[in-house]
């Protein structure tokens, strides 16, 4: 679980290329293109753009270079020309990248046209319970301290932690040890090290924490028709915190408020 130097500069390098696919995100028109034409824009970019891979495509057997997820969509949403991105939806585009043999991953949440204010609450408190787990993040920390403050974060705010998907390790391979829980406990698992990289990515539901698997092998949706939103980043573990790998231009006045110069 411990990365080297030299591999946390493979790793940052990979976060880097990742982040600059979301700012390219940032400048498409995406009321009216299909999830499938944005699976399709952000492979090009990646491949031609940026000489890396989508690490994405052909895990597992998945056919796509994102998870397209769509509203009520919790995780794993199919990229598909039916699938029409409408004023009034919330869509979270989850992306991973492989540059010289590692791999990064995050995903964040699009707002589509005019979104009511219920969807724009969730959304917001979603980023923020992901950022309160970050900013626990330090050598000495356990997993369960940042389980905790996204669980809380949630709960104070009205919404459910969906407990069946969690946060991973990631390195030359886009799943490794630990896992990291949304929810837990002050003081419990697995204490962090200096030179751990993992995906904090909570998913996080309007209404109950229940969910439904679809028949595609793929598709996980709420079991009472309310929304769902996941925010993500891949962060290493400092000497003295934290850093944010796949850190987002227009986020670092957030990280460098909460996390200090290192974010």
């Amino acid at each position: 679980m411990i990365k080297q130097p030299h591999e946390l500069v493979l790793m940052a390098e990979s976060g880097r290329l990742l982040a600059s696919v979301f700012e390219a995100l940032n400048q498409l028109p995406l009321e009216g293109m299909s999830t499938l034409q944005v699976n399709d824009r952000v492979e090009r970019f990646i491949v031609d753009r940026l000489q890396a891979r989508p690490a994405s495509k052909g895990q597992y057997g998945f056919a796509y270079v994102l998870n397209s997820s769509i509203d009520t969509v919790v995780c794993h949403g199919v990229p598909s020309s039916k699938d029409i991105l409408r004023s009034g939806s919330i869509v979270n585009l989850d992306i991973t990248l492989e540059k010289n043999g590692y791999i990064a991953d995050s995903s964040r949440m699009f707002l589509i046209g005019e979104v009511s204010h219920q969807a724009k609450r969730l959304v917001r408190v979603t980023n923020e319970a992901m950022w309160k787990g970050i900013a626990t993040v330090r050598p000495g920390a356990t997993l369960g301290d940042i389980g905790f403050a996204i669980n809380r974060h949630a709960k104070d705010a009205g919404y459910s932690v969906v407990k069946e998907y969690c946060g991973h390790g990631i390195g030359r391979e886009m799943h490794e040890e630990p896992q990291v829980l949304h929810y837990g406990h002050r003081g419990a698992g697995l204490e962090l090290q200096a030179g751990m990289t993992f995906t904090i990515e909570p998913m996080i539901n309007q209404g109950r924490a229940a969910i439904d698997n679809h028949d595609d092998g793929w598709t996980v949706t709420t079991r009472d028709g309310k929304l769902s939103a996941q925010c993500e980043h891949t962060v290493e573990v400092t000497e003295t915190g934290v850093r944010v790998l796949t850190l987002r231009d227009e986020e670092r006045a957030i990280a460098q408020k909460l996390l200090g110069a290192l974010a």
